[in-house]
């Protein structure tokens, strides 16, 4: 496992995260979950209030006894913004004490997805007021935040220059977030790169198609290598939910030199293949087409599109583009087929792309079956 300093924290943090989002199942599960990590060498865990029972076996395993001593290891926990201080006070106590420490290495503001989010964590009164007297008295070592929202949104967030470290989006086939990754860089913050399997493209079981032109890779390992290969970015997260999952980081976690001749071919072979299938239809993804008057983001609509069509990762695709509407602020906007063909998006298009028909057929691909509800006869 190779190790890269996190930003302005310092920390000498593994390139690879345990995220324990997934590990619901038992104590007993997510002790071995842990304890394989760390003799892969991981030396960072993730987690947060919003991941059900997390913290508390996360907690418990600590308090069970790891292979290894509580000050090797940097814990991260996250708690969502607030508009007040004495909100925020109580969640960083009440993590404390479901993890059952009594400081963490590092405390995010976990979502700062909107304007109103923003607004909060740039108050001087508001909740960041809390976090800094927590850093103050020794309970936060180190302040970051996680983010969905916007690239226009994300790098105002890092210009506040409250933070040490962000945990944003950013993969293979999700190149958006590139200029916060190089702000983050230049102002010395750590960059931890949010489920690159899972929120990367469903990249664990990914359809043939896409195994074809990512060979002798596999499509993960590829998504892998473009992330470590890149020295701004520190870690990456790694939801496992049993240590059987961990085996990967066997022969990954070492693997952070430049991408290769053959890797940046298979890149080429991507790209051509897309430009390909594709043809006319292809959203170069360059955002000019927002806003939309029905709050439908046509970009990223559009790229599961391209996904899909290009590379068959229609079960991703269905995956992200039923959140549209169901997920608030964590993936906001309308899906495709609230298109009015007002036509206010088309003459912004440097692509000259016909949008509302790609939208339609974006929906039409997209939507996944119709789910039988409970009143349903």
């Amino acid at each position: 496992m190779r190790y890269r300093t996190f930003g302005k924290t310092a920390l000498p943090v593994s390139v690879f995260s345990l995220g324990t989002m997934r590990y619901l199942d038992s104590e007993e599960i997510a002790w071995a979950t842990v304890n394989r990590a760390i003799a892969l060498g991981i030396n960072h865990i993730e987690t947060a209030r919003g991941y059900g029972q997390s913290e508390i076996l996360l907690g418990k395993a600590l308090q069970s006894g790891l292979s290894t001593p509580r000050s090797h290891l940097y814990i991260t926990t996250k708690a969502p913004p607030v508009a007040d201080a004495a909100t925020m006070e109580r969640s960083i106590d009440e993590s404390l004490a479901r993890l059952g420490v009594n400081y963490v290495d590092n405390f995010a503001i976990h979502g700062v997805n909107t304007e109103q989010h923003l607004a909060w964590i740039s108050d001087p009164q508001g909740c960041m007021q809390a976090v800094r007297r927590a850093v103050a008295d020794g309970r936060i070592r180190h302040v970051g935040f996680s983010t969905h929202g916007s690239l226009d949104l994300i790098l105002r967030a890092i210009a506040t220059d409250q933070f040490e470290f962000v945990n944003l989006h950013y993969y293979l086939f999700f190149q958006r977030n590139v200029p916060a990754v190089e702000l983050a860089h230049q102002k010395q913050m750590g960059v931890f790169i949010i489920s690159p399997a899972d929120k990367g493209g469903l990249l664990h079981t990914p359809p043939p198609v896409l195994v074809d032109l990512c060979s002798p890779l596999s499509p993960l390992e590829l998504n892998y290598r473009f992330l470590l290969s890149d020295p701004r970015i520190t870690t990456l997260s790694f939801g496992a939910a049993k240590p059987e999952e961990l085996a990967i980081l066997e022969t990954m976690g070492d693997r952070t030199d430049p991408l290769t001749e053959t890797e940046q071919t298979i890149l080429n072979r991507l790209d051509d293949h897309a430009h390909r299938s594709l043809e006319s239809d292809r959203c170069s993804q360059c955002y000019a087409c927002l806003p939309c008057p029905e709050s439908i983001p046509i970009p990223d609509i559009l790229r599961l599109r391209n996904l899909s069509v290009a590379y068959d990762m229609c079960a991703y695709g269905e995956y992200r583009y039923r959140m549209l509407g169901n997920a608030g602020h964590w993936f906001p906007g309308q899906p495709g087929d609230r298109c009015t063909e007002c036509g206010d998006c088309l003459p912004r298009c440097p692509e000259s792309l016909e949008i509302p028909r790609l939208l339609q057929d974006a929906h039409d691909r997209l939507r996944g079956p119709r789910r039988r509800r409970l009143w349903d006869s």
